[in-house]
């Protein structure tokens, strides 16, 4: 029996937590704590951290005493900035201050805080990978398995909109009918894009969403995918985030993410990019402004979504294997065939949902 729940405070001596944060191209923060009566009794920040003057370190640990231990990391982090007043941050902020403190409560967490599973399913058609995702997320919200990441293997060629798009705004049916690509919708939002088996590489994240606590959206977009940025990097492609949701490089648009955010605490955090793009049959099959597409329009769509081979010059397998080992030297990663009993789940579910043309038109 698998958890997603938030591993507790780490109880460093009886009574007293410790957290840390790290701040992203920034320093750590750490925070050992004590809590009293549901209130922070006491507080030690430390860290590599540059600050000055020296007083201000113990201005905002005087600060954060008191605070109820359920408050947020809004309210704690002005209750830090209040108390560092015309103090010096270097390499941290008091949002990074909130967020220690958050660790060290256990309502934060960090990657290394959970056991990650590399899920293998095998190719699948379009509406048994949009059930994989949503039973995969119940699943580990239902505690019935751990945090997972799942690198698709696409059967058949698909067309997928986000879950608020408008059908007949995005897509050209009889084009999609043409190239024998099966149209879905998916449960997260988001735009429209068009997949060819070999030609994309598409991977899931299914964590709790204390992996993210404290994180607004935006952020939480460029948090989760960082990892695959590196990796991309690691194979000479000069990857870099652009908000909200893009992966790109100086030659174009790279791939693009999506979330869903579950009641039960979880987060269902999707990407797809392009390996080797055919860009012409995509603006055939996606209604990308066609009023508005010339010759050269055309020409600007295509340089858009700027395939992964054109930079890298490795097979498809071989970059997955490069993101997959990446995530396995910075998380930890073990291989796992998903049971006989999920997929039935998800048949049942991609025949019930993903497959009923009410589900496809519920936007027209």
């Amino acid at each position: 029996m698998h958890t997603n729940t938030s591993p507790g405070p780490v109880q460093q001596q009886p009574g007293r937590y410790h957290g840390e944060y790290k701040v992203t191209e920034g320093k750590l923060v750490v925070a050992d704590l004590s809590v009293e009566d549901g209130r922070i009794a006491s507080v030690v920040l430390s860290g590599d951290f540059f600050l000055e003057p020296d007083d201000a370190l113990g201005w905002m640990s005087r600060a954060l005493v008191g605070q109820p231990a359920d408050a947020t990391v809004a309210e704690l982090s002005d209750a830090v900035d209040r108390a560092a007043g015309a103090a010096v941050l270097v390499g941290f902020d008091a949002r990074a201050v909130a967020l220690a403190v958050l660790r060290a409560l256990g309502r934060s967490t960090s990657w290394s805080d959970h056991r990650f599973e590399l899920l293998e399913t095998g190719p699948q058609h379009p509406a048994m990978q949009m059930a994989l995702d949503e039973v995969i997320a119940r699943q580990l919200g239902e505690g019935r398995r751990g945090p997972a990441l799942r690198v698709w293997q696409w059967a058949s060629n698909a067309v997928i909109i986000g879950s608020f798009q408008s059908l007949s705004n995005e897509v050209d049916l009889a084009a999609a009918a043409r190239h024998e690509a099966t149209v879905v919708r998916r449960m997260s939002g988001g735009g429209a894009m068009f997949v060819e088996p070999g030609n994309t590489i598409t991977y899931s994240l299914y964590v709790p969403s204390t992996l993210v606590e404290g994180l607004s959206f935006a952020e939480s977009y460029a948090f989760l995918d960082a990892w695959v940025v590196r990796a991309l990097r690691g194979l000479g492609v000069d990857a870099r985030y652009v908000p909200l949701n893009d992966i790109a490089s100086p030659a174009g648009k790279i791939g693009g993410a999506a979330q869903k955010r579950l009641a039960s605490g979880v987060v269902l955090h999707h990407v797809t990019m392009s390996y080797d793009i055919d860009a012409r049959k995509m603006l055939d099959i996606l209604r990308i402004g066609r009023e508005k597409v010339s010759d050269k329009g055309i020409v600007s769509a295509a340089k858009r979504v700027d395939p992964i081979r054109s930079q890298t010059g490795l097979p498809r397998d071989a970059v997955v294997e490069a993101m997959t080992s990446h995530f396995r030297d910075s998380y930890g990663l073990q291989p796992a065939d998903v049971d006989a009993a999920t997929l039935a789940e998800a048949e049942a579910l991609a025949v019930s949902k993903y497959s009923d043309p009410a589900w496809l038109a519920r936007v027209p």
